[in-house]
């Protein structure tokens, strides 16, 4: 079984694409500036070597043979641009000193270009051992992977809760995705009971990653082969940027895709310049990271400098989704020729607000991650080309719908008094 969470960056881009018709050169051009290339993707394999690793509940063999033999085959199919690394935790104390056993996280192969052979040895050395530090293995893992642009990945395979609390795993990975250094934990559960289950979907959550629950060897192999390929692929990292409470001294960007962090029940802006014959396309996905009270909802305002509402766009949920998106369009119509000399750009301040909620016992921090996508295009020609109650040329599709209704009503009426009208006379 595999949950797929999506992070609002799917979300959001897709959203302007698809909707807004957004172009996702101007995210790339704000992520790469320079047009430089990217940074090496990099991975890091976080495996569960504690003693529960031992029991044989998989395919005839234990749970440690069942890695061993996938991280294999991955090794051999890992993408030679992909930069690979893997740390154990609870792979080396045997004792029950609990202090001690949470400190069980080691480096087995630094994060960097491959040599199959090496990390093959590496692997082929470890025994099931102790604790599940998995907590203090995910602070460790982020700091292997710190440094550079490119992708980053945390790929994590455990058969068990954490067992070092109070560091709870979940309030890790919120506190990781909210330092903004692009970082996906994906994980992995072989053959999980229920808080297993319930405690790796959360971690996933917290970033945008997937959870999936193993029973198999070739599931296992199948899984994390597909996770270290996706990280080679082509993707565009959001922007970290901190909205303020007011527009005045709000941060000021460009095309592009962001991300911040919003808490509960908050209001956060952001400037956009836009020139006379310019069109302004704004979206913005909140994700619930967290359990969260139901009925909620996103604004997103374009206003003037002066507080002044310009357009708005709102969405609201119930609880059965995680991601909740909105998004806004803004033509700034072109000057006449009179006002030509005067021409420039508007400061227009796109408010984020958030109508969430979450019981006492759930953190507000850090806040709830948010992305905003934002596009300055080339206003419409035509006022015809500006939505219209939301539907713009669309109103040409829904009069025809509506005339090619009604005429068929007015054909199939007189066919039907006619058919009657002959039923009658025989």
């Amino acid at each position: 079984m595999i949950i797929r969470k999506r992070l609002a960056a799917g979300t959001c881009v897709l959203f302007a694409a698809l909707t807004m018709g957004l172009a996702p050169v101007g995210a790339s051009a704000a992520d790469n500036p320079d047009g430089q290339p990217t940074a090496a993707p990099k991975v890091e394999l976080v495996l569960d070597v504690s003693g529960s690793m031992r029991a044989r509940d998989i395919d005839g063999g234990s749970r440690m043979a069942a890695a061993k033999q996938a991280f294999n085959e991955v090794l051999d199919a890992t993408p030679k641009e992909v930069e690979l690394g893997i740390r154990t935790l609870g792979a080396n104390y045997r004792g029950e000193d609990r202090k001690v056993g949470c400190k069980d996280t080691a480096q087995l192969y630094p994060v960097g270009p491959l040599d199959r052979t090496e990390a093959k040895t590496a692997v082929a050395t470890l025994s099931p051992t102790g604790w599940t530090p998995i907590g203090p293995a995910l602070l460790k893992a982020a700091d292997d992977l710190n440094g550079g642009d490119g992708s980053r990945r945390i790929v994590l395979i455990s058969d068990g809760e954490d067992t070092c609390q109070p560091l709870d795993p979940c309030e890790v990975a919120r506190d990781i995705a909210a330092k903004g250094i692009n970082l996906t934990i994906d994980t992995l559960g072989l053959v999980p009971d229920a808080k297993t289950r319930d405690q790796l979907s959360c971690i996933a959550e917290a970033t945008g990653g997937t959870y999936t629950s193993v029973r198999h060897t070739d599931e296992l192999t199948d899984r994390v082969g597909q996770l270290v390929d996706r990280a080679a692929d082509p993707v565009v990292n959001p922007v970290a940027v901190e909205g303020t409470k007011e527009c005045t001294g709000a941060p000021e960007i460009k095309p592009g895709l962001y991300s911040d962090r919003e808490t509960f029940g908050e209001h956060r802006f952001y400037r956009v310049a836009v020139a006379p014959g310019q069109e302004l396309r704004a979206s913005v996905s909140v994700a619930a990271d967290r359990a969260v009270n139901k009925d909620y909802g996103v604004l997103l305002r374009a206003v003037t400098e002066h507080g002044r509402e310009i357009v708005r766009g709102s969405e609201a949920g119930d609880g059965r989704t995680d991601v909740i998106s909105t998004g806004l369009r803004y033509p700034k119509p072109e000057q006449n020729d009179d006002e030509a000399d005067e021409a420039a750009a508007e400061t227009v301040c796109l408010q984020v607000s958030n109508s969430y909620s979450a019981p006492a016992s759930v953190k507000t921090t850090p806040g709830l991650p948010v992305e905003l996508t934002v596009d300055v295009v080339d206003a419409p020609s035509a006022a015809s080309d500006v939505a219209a109650f939301g539907l713009g040329r669309g109103w040409w599709l829904l009069g025809a719908l509506v005339l090619t209704g009604f005429a068929a009503g007015v054909l199939w009426g007189w066919i039907s008094r006619w058919r009657v009208a002959v039923w009658r006379t025989n």
